[in-house]
């Protein structure tokens, strides 16, 4: 128990502590572990308990305990990357007013162009106590957490991509009953100058170890640094792509990906922003340069953001077949809302001018609108899932959605995910559309729907499907109007 307004006494904390917020750790470093590896998530090691039942109470102590010298506000602003608001507790009450109550900011900086004026722009910053975690870059012991939007009118703030994200699993519970878990597969291209390791030739890099790759280190700590922090995680590797020096800027170029694990919408897309972060400072410690960029050279594979989708019905991940071999009901109904919502996610999905550079180089890009088995061109795709011997699954079943890359925004991709599963639920013929864009429907037409290849396509399937976006507030139409002036 807490008996004075003081915070820290004159030297109180680790006596030397350095990078992570932990003694004697380098620049980088993942926080070291202390006791069992296990729970992967340090806080909850700490503490003792999993992150949903941490307080502010646990908060307190902990800074006490750590001599955390800086509350990091984390939040994701309008351009989709992490923002920081930094403070230095003065007291317990102090910390305590920053960890209950949040700070304002400016809302007509961080949502620039989304309809907030800059004579009425005070938004507030509101710090979610589960989302805390030590920050293993920051050179002075860091608690981080990450925050939502609030306007001044004490409500979300709709411009916000955390709001929107978490309006629509909550328009998905009151519609459908269901919630949609996700996961993305974030492929990135670590650059160095020097050479490779000693793979030769292009795009042959797929599952290939060190002294193969050189980027194999710099992957594993960011994959133990982001359990660290609390982000589910699936596992990590090296990817196909593979571009020799002097082909990019003279640095030789390889591909990796690490894959999330499945989690609710709103933790999955702060997983991969957390995850777009974690990389950049981990690169830019070993002197690399990292890149999500959907094409970073012509004529070779592309940064995908491959995105899994999970029904959940009453804690029963429904997004496979039942025992009859059928597609399950909500599976169903996400395909049938992807296909027809795909080519609109695209404005949040695919966003840079080469993503329509790699959906043309067929590099296991998705070409048409259609979905299958098996087909890595596919819109949507189902995976095989694991199991062992006596057939039990280790991974809930998956629906795979392949058009978005590494420019995605995505909380308003998983946001529109979400929209995508009530529009199928809510579709007449529902099964007529499923069979006309199956693969083998698709085979047998002659022409079957592209996926859009510029900009302004994008803009005419957005106009078209604006209104399944908007349903049950989701979606400001501020916002979409900002995107289609932006596609237009």
């Amino acid at each position: 128990m807490i008996e004075t307004d003081t915070l820290f006494h004159a030297g109180q904390g680790p006596a030397g502590a350095g990078e992570g917020g932990l003694a004697g750790e380098p620049a980088g470093a993942p926080p070291a572990a202390e006791g069992p590896a296990l729970p992967a998530c340090l806080l909850e090691r700490l503490l003792g308990c999993p992150p949903g039942t941490w307080t502010v109470d646990d908060l307190v102590e902990l800074a006490r305990e750590r001599g955390i010298r800086v509350v990091s506000l984390m939040h994701v602003g309008g351009d989709g990357t992490l923002k920081t608001l930094d403070f230095a507790p003065r007291s317990v009450a102090h910390l305590r007013d920053v960890l209950e109550g949040g700070e304002r900011a400016d809302g007509s900086s961080l949502f620039a162009g989304l309809g907030i004026r800059t004579g009425a722009s005070d938004i507030l910053l509101r710090p979610r106590p589960a989302s805390a975690f030590l920050d293993p870059f920051s050179p002075l012991p860091t608690l981080a957490l990450l925050c939502g939007h609030e306007g001044r009118d004490g409500e979300p703030l709709p411009q916000s991509p955390d709001t929107i994200v978490r309006r629509a699993e909550e328009r998905l519970r009151a519609e459908t009953g269901l919630e949609l878990h996700a996961l993305g597969e974030v492929e990135f291209f670590l650059g160095r100058r020097g050479g490779s390791g000693e793979t030769h030739g292009d795009d042959r890099g797929y599952h290939a170890t060190s002294p193969f790759v050189f980027g194999e280190a710099l992957r594993r700590r960011a994959l133990v640094t982001l359990a660290e922090i609390g982000v589910p995680l699936k596992y990590a590797h090296s990817e196909v792509g593979l571009i020799q020096a002097g082909e990019a800027d003279g640095l030789t170029w390889e591909q990796h990906e690490i894959e999330m694990s499945l989690a609710p919408l709103a933790q999955a897309a702060d997983g991969v922003a957390l995850a777009r972060w974690v990389l950049r400072n981990l690169a830019a410690g070993e002197g690399m340069r990292v890149s999500f960029e959907p094409i970073l050279c012509r004529g070779h594979a592309g940064n995908g953001l491959h995105v899994h989708l999970s029904p959940v019905d009453a804690g029963l991940h429904r997004g496979g077949r039942g025992p009859d071999g059928a597609l399950e009901p909500p599976a169903r109904w996400l395909i049938g809302g992807l296909v027809q919502l795909g080519a609109a996610l695209m404005a949040f999905g695919n966003r840079g001018e080469d993503s329509f550079v790699r959906l043309t180089q067929a590099k296991e890009a998705p070409s048409a609108i259609f979905w299958g088995e098996a087909d890595r061109r596919a819109l949507v795709r189902l995976p095989v899932v694991a199991s062992t011997p006596d057939g039990r699954r280790v991974a809930p079943p998956t629906i795979e959605f392949r058009l978005p890359d590494g420019s995605a925004l995505p909380h308003l991709l998983l946001a529109g995910a979400a929209q995508a599963l009530v529009l199928g639920r809510n579709t007449p013929e529902l099964e007529r559309l499923l069979e006309r864009t199956s693969a083998a429907g698709a085979a047998h037409t002659a022409r079957p729907l592209g996926v859009p290849r510029s900009p302004g396509q994008v803009a005419e399937a957005l106009a078209q499907h604006r209104d399944a976006l908007e349903a049950g507030g989701v979606f400001p139409a501020t916002l979409l109007d900002a995107v289609l002036g932006k596609l237009r």
